[in-house]
This record gives C-alpha cells, sequence and structure tokens, in this order.
C-alpha cells in the first residue's frame, strides 16, 4: 500500500496501544544432515507395492515445534542465556513404488539446538522460544518396511534451515498518523473482443 492512500500523515500524531509479538532475539542456524531416518505414516495412496524409490522430500510448514526447553542465563553475561530445546519438523516424501504409482508419505525428523541467544529481564509475562523451519531432502533411499503397522523407512540428506525466537506478547504505545484509506479492489477482465470493438464502423476514405 502507497503512502498516498494514509490519511492525516502529518506532522501531529496520535498514539494507540496495540498488541503485538515482539521479537527480542532470534538467530540462524543452517545444516546439511546425511542419514536421517524417517518414518513415514499417513501413505497416499495406501498400500504401496515395495520396493520403494525416493524421489524428493520438504517441510510441511515452516513452524516448528519446540520440546525439552531449557534455558540457563549466564552467570557471567546476565542478559544472554543458554537455550537448549529439540526441533521437531514436519516432512513429507514423495516415492514411487514398484508398479511405478507415485505416492507420499508424511514424518518428522528432530535437531537439538544449544545456543546463545539475549534474553529479556524477568517480567511477569514470560517470553517463549519459537522455530521457524524450513528442510527439503533432495536425496535418500528406500529401508524398508518400519515397526508400524504402514509405516515405511527412508534414510534421507536434509538441507535444514532454523530460526530461533525469543518472542513475548505485548503492548505498544506507537504513535499513529490515523487509519489507512483501502482502495477498491480493481477487478480482473479479459476481454475477448478487445480490438475488435476499437474497429471503426466503415473503412476510412483512401
Amino acid at each position: 500500500m502507497s503512502f498516498s492512500n494514509i490519511e492525516n500523515c502529518s506532522n501531529t500524531c496520535d498514539k494507540v496501544c496495540i498488541q503485538a509479538k515482539k521479537v527480542f532475539d532470534a538467530c540462524l542456524k543452517q545444516m546439511t544432515q546425511e542419514g536421517v531416518t524417517l518414518n513415514l505414516t499417513d501413505i497416499s495412496p495406501a498400500n504401496p507395492v515395495s520396493p520403494l524409490t525416493f524421489v524428493s522430500g520438504k517441510s510441511l510448514t515452516s513452524v516448528g515445534v519446540v520440546s525439552n526447553l531449557v534455558v540457563d542465563r549466564l552467570p557471567d553475561r546476565q542478559q544472554y542465556g543458554r537455550v537448549q530445546c529439540d526441533v521437531t519438523i514436519p516432512v513429507e516424501v514423495t516415492f514411487y513404488d514398484a508398479n511405478n504409482v507415485e505416492g507420499t508419505g508424511r514424518g518428522t525428523m528432530t535437531v537439538h539446538e544449544d545456543v546463545v541467544m539475549s534474553l529479556p529481564d524477568p517480567s511477569i509475562v514470560p517470553y517463549e522460544v519459537e522455530a521457524v523451519v524450513s528442510t527439503v531432502c533432495p536425496d535418500g533411499f528406500y529401508l524398508g518396511t518400519g515397526t508400524g503397522e504402514d509405516t515405511f523407512q527412508f534414510s534421507v540428506v536434509a538441507c535444514i534451515s532454523i530460526i530461533l525466537k525469543i518472542v513475548m506478547k505485548v503492548d505498544l504505545l506507537i504513535p499513529t498518523y490515523g487509519y489507512a484509506v483501502i482502495p477498491p479492489c480493481q477487478e480482473f477482465t479479459q476481454e475477448v473482443c478487445e480490438g475488435f470493438f476499437e474497429l471503426p464502423l466503415f473503412p476510412g476514405n483512401g
């Protein structure tokens, strides 16, 4: 949205209180892991004929599941802490079965994080640790059926990106120049007769 759509944009402004998720610190970790075992369930279509041939894999969501979280403030740097946690990433794998039928299955991979991050001062409202994840599996091979019913195992090479964030829901007082003016949507049209209707009714004299 361009600034021309903002009304009451002047040197004077009001203040407004908004609720937002403030990010106190964030860090990016990227790694390549080989030999990651994926136990696939939710196979579609069901009952593929073994052996399976790996095609590709990728993360299903950008939200990682943080578990086993332990945060210890550093004695000599109280504004920082050692953050240890496990980040679980949902993954979908595409494969072909022995009859050359394409299928998919879902599994998870877990990465342990042990990093130093900046922490907010102690407060009544607690902070949270969140993980933004992205994973692709460019290579892999079939290991066989798993221990559970309708479970298939693959060994994959995983290219993993994880962003850890220290966040907290806070109330912020910010300056405001009023409400934005929302312009009307421009409808998409494809005029099939364009060009024909632009012709003159009669040819010119010549």
